[in-house]
């Protein structure tokens, strides 16, 4: 009688514990990310570069390049360009570029904020990753299984509402 008692609470229990509401969306797709991140960082030595893209609908669009050091961050670079619609084509117009080094990083307003992937990865977890009651969330890993894009977009948000993370690529580097 015991045995069976205690099945039944073991049972229970078990029950109610596979029933958790997870606190993310897409839990495991980010969970088999987060691995193979962990994979990654370690046959890079913790050694990568990544590129942040954020595009408006007006044609203005932004590139940052982290670049990641032994865990570190030791450089970021940024472009912003815009598009100029002429009768015989289009044309990009770059609007700033820079390129910040170890000794002066963040001096810089615009550009993506220089995380490491170690950061983004928690940023998506405890923020971007949330469930929300009135937005629409995402995660996506299209870098060869690592994060590629994170974040929500507010219900009845008409232009620009992502917030988030887009990350288009992700490299070694030695």
């Amino acid at each position: 009688m015991k045995r069976n008692l205690y099945l039944l609470l073991v049972l229970t229990f078990s029950l109610f514990g596979s029933c958790k509401k997870d606190d993310i969306v897409d839990q495991n797709a980010f969970e088999r990310s987060y691995r193979t991140w962990l994979a990654f960082k370690q046959e890079s030595n913790n050694t990568y570069s990544y590129k942040v893209t954020f595009g408006s609908w007006t044609g203005y669009s932004t590139n940052t390049v982290i670049s990641v050091k032994n865990g570190k961050v030791v450089e970021r670079s940024f472009i912003a360009q815009t598009v100029n619609y002429k009768p015989t084509g289009m044309e990009i117009i770059e609007r700033e570029k820079w390129t910040e080094d170890a000794t002066n990083l963040n001096t810089h307003e615009n550009g993506a904020a220089t995380l490491t992937l170690d950061e983004v990865y928690a940023k998506a977890k405890s923020t971007w990753l949330l469930k929300r009651k009135n937005a629409k969330t995402t995660f996506e890993a299209n870098n060869n299984g690592l994060i590629s894009s994170a974040g929500f977009i507010e219900d009845g948000c008409q232009d620009d509402c992502f917030n988030g993370i887009r990350i288009v690529s992700i490299q070694k580097d030695f």
